[in-house]
């Protein structure tokens, strides 16, 4: 299975874990989904010198809204990589912050050469929200998969 493959097929079993219920997906507002607001998750991979970052926003738009992207980063900027992110909104949290979701965005996955996103959902004010996001770069994939956040 070459590397594009098993990224996909990573993607979608994420999907498919994020919920032990149903995941419903539903289309975000587009006008309300944008890579802006208060930062309420960012993690850069790896730690020594960055290639990407996963940012969560959240503003209070459309009864709360959260967004996220996949920032390229150092080697990366301006070189295009298999880049993908996807956000959930949790029906339920456990001890350990797993999120079970409730409902999901749509999932960006493309080659790109800045960043993967915005995805988003509305309605999340009163909800956490988990999300998934990565990079392939010179073979190696990066990949960041948040616990519940914004709780």
């Amino acid at each position: 299975m070459n590397l594009t493959r098993k990224v996909l097929a990573s993607v979608a079993a994420l999907a498919a874990s994020f919920a032990t219920v149903q995941v419903i997906t539903e289309a975000p507002s587009q006008a309300a989904i944008s890579c802006s607001g208060t930062i309420t998750y960012r993690k850069a991979l790896p730690a020594s010198n960055p290639v990407m970052e996963l940012v969560i926003y959240y503003n209070s738009t459309n009864g709360g809204t959260n967004s996220a992207c996949v920032n390229h980063l150092g080697a990366t900027y301006g070189k295009t990589a298999h880049t993908w992110v996807q956000l959930v909104r949790c029906y339920e949290t456990v001890k350990n912050g797993t999120c079970t979701g409730a409902a999901s965005s749509k999932v960006d996955d493309n080659d790109y050469s800045y960043y993967a996103g915005p995805v988003g959902l509305t309605g999340t004010a009163n909800s956490c929200v988990g999300a998934d996001g990565g990079l392939v770069w010179n073979g190696t994939q990066y990949r960041i998969y948040t616990s519940a956040q914004g709780c």
